[in-house]
């Protein structure tokens, strides 16, 4: 065992099954292990990296940061932080922003204001959240109530209550879930996640905005792992022709470095203040400054170049031995294959490209501008692998 890796094992938290892989460097969509071994990285960091690793606009925005003031807490003002705030309002229509840390912060923040704007307009027992079975929203005791997974509800109880889950895709089962509870807000993902790569009807989503618009209810949306350019737009929301009363993201944002957001649209823009909320390193120069570069080349071009590169992986994957169906949006895919996705995942590890899983699919988050000669070649090696016969 190397050091690295010994190490890590004495003396990091056992919280991880992690792959047998000590990544020492990169750039681009390309990393390499500590005996120089070469990977292609089809998972940028679980959708973080958005331009790949060492990527110069990126590393050129926080290295300039870092030499001005790397944090001064949210008691001033700094530059990055409301120049972040202001792209993100301008490819949105959002009204205002809150940052926190990571994309359970960001759930935190959606909640507390769903929380506060019920109880404001039509009580405090309006409280409860509407959340999809399948879900995943965060590992905090309040987001992993939210989370629709008993499996990650077992070890600790009790979660916070006032959360309530409904199958996805069934509308009439969201409406009668709704009409047997005191809902502040519905919380939904476009495409879950963590719950399989899990694609949602363009008119449950539709009808559900239009629902919680007709009853006062907010409507949000968790865009931690879908936004910034993930879908082949910069929210996935925006596939669906529907407006969230509140948007959720982190992962892909900071193309690197924590931050998480909370955009609040016009009819809750003002419900937090002074003191309502706080995060210490929440709008921090150096992540806001590196989630800067992120945003303003998030434009019609990539999200046209995600678009074609999806479809190519699609049709590369269509009928291909041992793949039973793929599923998914722009460079976020699910590949439900014949053999153990996790066996899959391993042996693809082995032959150089970095594939993640999604309960029983391969998953792929390649990194937004990934090379398409690179991106074929990780390809034909995931094909090589699901073909074989065990």
């Amino acid at each position: 065992m190397s050091e690295i890796k010994a190490r890590d094992k004495e003396f990091v938290a056992d919280t991880y099954a992690r792959f047998d892989v000590a990544i020492t460097s990169g750039i681009g969509s390309e990393l390499y292990d500590e005996n120089d071994k070469r990977y292609i990285d089809m998972g940028s960091g679980i959708g973080v990296t958005s331009f790949g690793t060492a990527d110069v606009e990126w590393v050129k925005a926080v290295t300039e940061q870092l030499m001005k003031v790397q944090h001064t807490s949210n008691l001033y003002y700094t530059a990055p932080c409301g120049k972040l705030a202001e792209l993100l309002c301008e490819k949105t229509g959002m009204k205002k922003v809150f940052f926190g840390n990571s994309g359970a912060e960001a759930n935190e923040c959606a909640i507390k204001v769903a929380r506060k704007y019920a109880a404001e307009k039509k009580g405090s027992e309006y409280s409860t959240i509407v959340t999809l079975e399948n879900s995943f929203h965060g590992r905090t005791l309040t987001t992993l109530a939210a989370t629709g997974q008993d499996h990650y509800h077992e070890l600790y109880q009790p979660l916070t209550p006032g959360f309530v889950h409904t199958p996805a895709n069934d509308f009439e089962k969201l409406k009668e879930t709704v009409n047997n509870n005191k809902v502040a807000a519905i919380l939904i993902e476009c495409i879950q996640g963590e719950g399989g790569v899990n694609v949602m009807d363009k008119e449950f989503v539709q009808q559900t905005s239009a629902f919680a618009a007709e009853n006062d209810i907010l409507f949000m949306v968790d865009e931690v792992q879908t936004g910034n350019g993930r879908t082949g737009e910069m929210y996935a929301y925006m596939n669906y022709g529907v407006t969230p009363d509140v948007v959720t993201t982190a992962k892909g944002l900071g193309g690197g470095l924590p931050i998480g957001a909370c955009l609040l649209s016009e009819k809750v823009q003002n419900v937090l203040g002074h003191g309502d909320h706080g995060s210490t390193f929440g709008g921090n120069p150096v992540a806001c400054a590196g989630a800067v570069s992120i945003v303003e080349r998030i434009d019609d071009a990539l999200l046209a170049d995600v678009k074609a590169k999806s479809e190519y992986v699609f049709g590369a994957f269509e009928n291909a031995k041992g793949i039973e169906k793929v599923v998914g949006m722009g460079l976020m895919i699910g590949v439900k294959t014949t053999r153990p996705a996790a066996d899959v995942v391993k042996e693809c590890n082995e032959k150089g490209v970095l594939c993640l899983t999604a309960k029983d699919k391969v998953r792929l988050l390649p990194a937004l501008n990934i090379p398409m000669e690179i991106l074929k070649e990780a390809v034909e090696v995931i094909k090589e692998v699901c073909a074989k016969e065990v």
